[in-house]
């Protein structure tokens, strides 16, 4: 075998610095997880700031969310932090920790930003069929009875 062989063989198993690389999800998880986008009051630019940095929960919530854009409605504090605990269970986000512990912040996880990638070119998410908030609805009661 060549040198030239080797290092093509090599370079097939370590992709480039510039791609991207996520785990691979099944079907139905992505599909869960993309029908609780769309039934979240949330815009696609409170998940673009996501991935670079916490959100805090306070700057989601209310008129701070509907002035920095993160919401598509007034939603109060109770609402908008059960939403995002509902993402958090669907894989989208997770809760920030500092040094002193769990923090009212959220950032994406790998799955938040394989979706976001996947619509960052849309201001909002597509607006959920009534079909979706039923399933929506379903998906949070099962697990919920699991908790």
């Amino acid at each position: 075998m060549s040198i030239e062989t080797l290092q093509s063989n090599n370079n097939l198993s370590n992709p480039l610095p510039e791609q991207k690389v996520f785990a691979e999800y099944e079907p139905q998880i992505l599909q869960r997880a993309e029908i609780a986008l769309r039934c979240a009051p949330f815009t696609v630019k409170l998940f673009a700031d996501m991935a670079t940095q916490g959100v805090n929960l306070r700057a989601i919530a209310g008129g701070d969310g509907l002035k920095n854009e993160y919401l598509t409605s007034s939603t109060n504090l109770i609402l908008t932090e059960n939403s995002l605990l509902w993402l958090i269970q669907v894989g989208i986000l997770r809760r920030e920790v500092d040094g002193q512990g769990i923090t009212d912040s959220f950032r994406l996880t790998p799955m938040g930003h394989f979706l976001l990638d996947k619509f960052k070119a849309q201001p909002r998410f597509a607006t959920a069929s009534p079909c979706d908030r039923v399933q929506n609805f379903w998906a949070q009661i099962q697990i919920s009875r699991f908790l």
